[in-house]
């Protein structure tokens, strides 16, 4: 055999052997993507329930395994939920203490507060329903405890006002249903239809109610929000007090009797901007505020 035949011979195994190992190679990497995965860095435990729980000084029946199931997942969607968790810690910082303030002035368990993060996750919300603010009012209920609500005005997201009227609500509630835990119930879903839940079931516990979806995770939600909150280590959340957002107290008080044309220029002639004058002032819904009836409003001013 000439020694350039041998010299093709050997080109041409190696060709063949390359094409082989080619499609090998191919072969191998597209199964590892499509059947092998690579284990995500993760350490990824249950929830240890515990003991005892309470709700406004009530007890939760925790040894019911329906009770524990239903504290449980909201317990997991809160704890995994990282991004939320960490902006409810934070805003808690901004709110909480003058929550806790009005709660005791008015006579309501501490615990209430946490039904404003269940509301509105502490935020001046607006819901599909039409209800509006941290506490969720619609218009009329609004209106019944003496929010004021028009086209340049909405208290429900006045913070200290929507505040007053929902402690209000809760104790003609719970001179109602006679319990804290029913009161918040009928919070969520009416005080009608919560009467009528346990007429038909001759139930008089929420923890035995058969409710609408969204009630009978309601409680458990300020449970579980509650829990997280007023025990962030234990769930993995390390957020520092100076982590959190400040509470808007610097601000001086504007007495305004008459209407403002213009809140922009309003704004700037006390020294503050337009957006600053929205965030201290949430309730004043447009761009001028018209005020026929004379009525003197407070205007907060930040420093």
């Amino acid at each position: 055999m000439s020694k350039n035949r041998i010299i093709n011979l050997f080109q041409g195994i190696g060709i063949f052997i390359a094409i082989i190992s080619i499609g090998f190679i191919f072969i191998s990497n597209k199964q590892s993507y499509n059947f092998k995965y690579d284990p995500i860095h993760q350490n990824i435990k249950s929830l240890q329930l515990n003991d005892n729980y309470n709700f406004a000084g009530e007890s939760v029946p925790i040894q019911n395994f329906d009770v524990a199931e239903r504290l449980e997942r909201e317990l997991l969607a809160n704890t995994f939920q990282h991004s939320g968790t960490v902006i409810h810690l934070k805003l808690a910082m901004r709110y909480f203490p003058e929550i806790s303030k009005i709660l005791k002035e008015e006579g309501l368990p501490d615990d209430f507060k946490y039904l404003a993060v269940a509301e509105s996750s502490l935020r001046n919300a607006v819901s599909s329903a039409g209800a509006k603010g941290m506490w969720q009012f619609r218009d009329a209920a609004a209106k019944e405890l003496n929010l004021e609500i028009n086209e340049w005005v909405d208290e429900r997201n006045h913070f200290e006002k929507s505040t007053r009227a929902a402690c209000g609500y809760l104790k003609k509630l719970k001179t109602k249903f006679g319990s804290w835990t029913l009161a918040a119930a009928a919070y969520n879903m009416g005080p009608s239809g919560l009467q009528n839940a346990i007429d038909e079931q001759k139930e008089t516990s929420y923890y035995d109610l058969n409710l609408n979806d969204e009630t009978n995770r309601y409680v458990f939600r300020i449970l579980g929000a509650k829990e997280i909150l007023a025990n962030p280590d234990k769930f993995g959340f390390y957020i520092q007090n100076n982590e959190g957002y400040f509470p808007l107290e610097n601000y001086k008080i504007v007495e305004h009797s008459g209407s403002i044309t213009n809140l922009a220029d309003f704004a700037h002639q006390h020294n503050c901007t337009y957006r600053m004058l929205k965030v201290y002032n949430p309730w004043l819904t447009k761009s001028n505020l018209v005020n026929k009836t004379g009525k003197k409003y407070s205007i907060r001013i930040p420093n």
